[in-house]
């Protein structure tokens, strides 16, 4: 057995002899004919087997040394060979739903036309007519950012204060009052002025209106009173327009916005047997949005019949205008619902083709605010893949003790609901098939009762042959007096015999 372990650590079954075991002198031998023969690989047993056996095999590779890793280590190699297998396997991008639907997760992502907070993804570029802002500079700077707009708010004080005060200093210097400053008897124009900082005080003093009564004008410079009526005119022009530009943008109503939220993931389900796309809305303050308005668009790339092609071509679709469902009392989360129509862009829109289909929903909401009466207006979007097929909006209202309770936790939590995977077109078809099949199937049975009452009345009975005249008159999907009675007598007959016997 020393034998066939030493000299045959990977020698096929096939060759393996019994060897007797030998002392320590028959070891000694077969490891120099081990060491002797591994250089040329050929193995010759010598006679004291019986037989010789010869075979070529190649030099055993050098082992490597064994390296003690850490069992984090081992883990991590395990992570990237089972990573590496993933990339190279195709076809595995699909993700099983909870009913079956596939999920295609190797879907380019669209570029948004209104992100999710509202901000539209547009960009104006090579515009030449840029005069068109200088004509609305109210707006324009209103719709500046906040540091560009403190930046203008104080640039427009200080302009003014120093244009001022160069001239009154510039009037000062004409007129020598700033060479006769130690002069009594001289009367300048504005007393105490006596070099440029004096002259930017006293520009402030008069613009601001604050009047400390240490400068003064004096009536011996009609230019300087022409000067002091113009700074105080455009100083209260300048104020009126600087602090209402900061008043409009403090009190702007898009910051109202930002409590008034929309679900992450929009849904398709069944309601009142219907397919209807879903998304939840909510206002996070306790002073409500009053008439709120909520409308909805299909942002969608076409190409008409003609060949010209429509990038981003705005589709309406419709929550609830017709029947003013559209108008909300937005005091709890309510749930819009899009009933799919034959109105509806999304009428031949099956499960299976949502998943292909690359659109953008953007839902608008619209209101006063409650507070300042300024209209207010929130958007968000949501994109093919953010529409969940089969799933409906987890319930978030409960009745507490004299109110009721929002739960905010589950706003956005959905479930998965039993949900057709077919087109609501399809979906129509089917269900107009089933009614026209029951309709039938109703009004055949109709048509069976008459010529069973018809058959009823020509068999011989007492009550019949009283009777006078043809029979009774019949008319397809109704049954006359004499047919109901008849038709009861038939189906009341055994009642009658088992109470005729019993009363015998």
């Amino acid at each position: 057995m020393a034998l066939e372990n030493s000299v045959f650590p990977s020698r096929p079954d096939s060759l393996s002899l019994p060897v007797e075991e030998k002392g320590e002198g028959g070891e000694e031998e077969v490891e120099v004919a081990t060491e002797a023969t591994a250089s040329t690989g050929v193995f010759n047993l010598s006679e004291e087997l019986g037989h010789v056996v010869t075979t070529e095999t190649a030099p055993p590779p050098p082992t490597a040394p064994k390296v003690k890793r850490s069992f984090q280590s081992k883990l991590a190699e395990r992570e990237a060979t089972a990573n590496q297998h993933r990339k190279k396997t195709p076809g595995a991008e699909k993700e099983r739903g909870r009913f079956g639907w596939g999920r295609n997760q190797s879907r380019r992502k669209r570029q948004r036309y209104v992100e999710k907070n509202g901000r539209c993804n547009v960009q104006h570029g090579n515009m030449r007519e840029t005069y068109r802002y200088l004509t609305d500079i109210f707006t324009t700077l209103v719709d500046l950012n906040w540091r560009c707009s403190l930046f203008v708010f104080v640039m427009a004080y200080a302009v003014t204060w120093l244009f001022f005060g160069a001239i009154w200093y510039l009037i000062a210097y004409c007129r020598g009052d700033l060479d006769h400053l130690e002069d009594e008897t001289w009367t300048p124009c504005v007393n105490n002025v006596n070099g440029f900082i004096s002259a930017f005080l006293f520009s402030i003093e008069t613009e601001t209106t604050i009047g400390y009564g240490h400068r003064v004008i004096t009536d011996q410079c009609p230019v300087g009173t022409m000067l002091l009526l113009l700074q105080a005119i455009l100083g209260s022009m300048v104020n009126a327009f600087m602090v209402g530009c900061m008043f409009v943008k403090i009190s702007q109503p898009n910051k109202r916005a930002e409590t008034l939220v929309f679900s992450k993931h929009a849904v398709i389900s069944l309601r009142d047997d219907k397919l209807c796309l879903m998304f939840r809305v909510g206002d996070l303050r306790s002073s409500h949005i009053v008439g709120a308005n909520m409308r909805a668009k299909l942002i969608k790339s076409k190409q008409t019949q003609e060949g010209e092609f429509i990038p981003l071509d705005q589709t309406d679709i419709s929550v609830g205008f017709e029947t003013g469902d559209d108008r909300l009392f937005l005091v709890s989360p309510l749930v819009i619902s899009h009933e799919i129509d034959i109105r509806s862009p999304f009428w031949d829109m099956s499960q299976a083709q949502l998943e292909k289909e690359d659109f953008e929903i953007v839902v608008i909401l619209e209101g006063m605010v409650e507070a300042t009466g300024m209209t207010c207006q929130a958007r968000s979007s949501y994109l093919a893949e953010e529409v969940q097929w089969g799933h409906r909006f987890s319930p978030m209202m409960s009745l507490a003790e004299g109110f009721f309770d929002i739960d905010y936790g589950a706003f956005h939590h959905t479930f998965e609901v039993d949900t057709p995977s077919c087109s609501a077109r399809e979906l129509s078809l089917a269900t107009a098939r089933l009614e026209a099949h029951l309709y039938w199937s109703i009004s055949s049975r109709l048509d069976e009762e008459p010529t069973l009452a018809n058959q009823a009345a020509k068999q011989p009975d007492g009550g019949s042959a009283n009777g006078k005249g043809g029979g009774p008159t019949f008319i397809v999907g109704e049954m006359t007096e004499i047919q109901e009675q008849s038709g009861l007598g038939e189906l009341n007959g055994s009642v009658t015999t088992d109470q005729s016997e019993s009363e015998a």
